[in-house]
């Protein structure tokens, strides 16, 4: 019996191991989850100035993935078309839209499917969700760009350009005869105690695997020195 009960012990240690693997899984899927729901109710919040969040020549510390208001007049010749990336024929048209104060702010103005979306004129009061610079694009067939990257327009449009860029509001993209874009909200963290038991569960997994090994190989070496004659 002994010679196969360090057997045992490694099936039983690794089904624990295992056990314990998921739950840090799950644990993190919380803490994931948790983040997500941070983002949306920070989104949700009521519209803060742009001004306040995102300094012209400033940088913005708090205020991507927030609800801003802001004023001005949309210039119909800077403007670009970011393709979807799920390779459909839509693209989100961005703007620039010169501030009251000067300053400039890139808008995704909305959804479109066609290569013409002049922007409003006059001066207007919008609302929308102020977002980071997004990443190195992937590059569709004709070029077509499928991200919108601040620093690129900073260098294209004159400025000074914001920090970020805005996705309006979807009433204020309907107002435009737009369907609505999606804010692609930036990830928030959710309560650090479930990213620590995450840790922690995955830490006792490790834990249990090497006291196995150990405890197999001390039960092995005492099967082996038994004779193989002994009652």
């Amino acid at each position: 019996m002994n010679r196969f009960s360090w057997v045992l012990v490694l099936i039983v240690s690794a089904g624990l191991a295992a056990g314990m693997v998921l739950m840090g899984l799950w644990q993190l899927r919380v803490y994931e989850r948790q983040g997500a729901n941070v983002a949306v109710q920070r989104a949700a919040e009521p519209p803060l100035p742009l001004s306040e969040v995102a300094p012209p020549g400033g940088k913005v510390r708090d205020g991507y993935g927030r609800s801003v208001t802001f004023a001005g007049q949309y210039e119909a010749q800077h403007q670009i078309l970011v393709a979807d990336p799920d390779g459909t024929d839509r693209y989100r048209v961005v703007t620039l839209l010169r501030q009251d104060d000067g300053s400039a702010v890139a808008v995704a103005r909305g959804i479109v499917t066609e290569t013409s979306a002049a922007p409003p004129t006059g001066r207007q009061e919008q609302v929308g969700v102020l977002l980071p610079s997004e990443p190195a694009p992937e590059q569709k067939p004709g070029g077509a760009t499928t991200s919108v990257r601040v620093t690129q327009l900073a260098q294209q449009w004159p400025g000074p350009l914001i920090d970020g860029f805005v996705t309006l509001s979807a009433a204020d993209a309907t107002a435009q005869g737009l369907e609505p874009a999606q804010a692609r909200l930036p990830e928030a963290r959710g309560r650090l105690r479930n990213a620590a038991y995450a840790g922690q569960w995955w830490l006792f997994a490790a834990f249990t695997v090497v006291m196995a090994v150990r405890m197999a190989r001390d039960l092995r070496l005492d099967a082996a020195e038994v004779p193989s004659d002994a009652p």
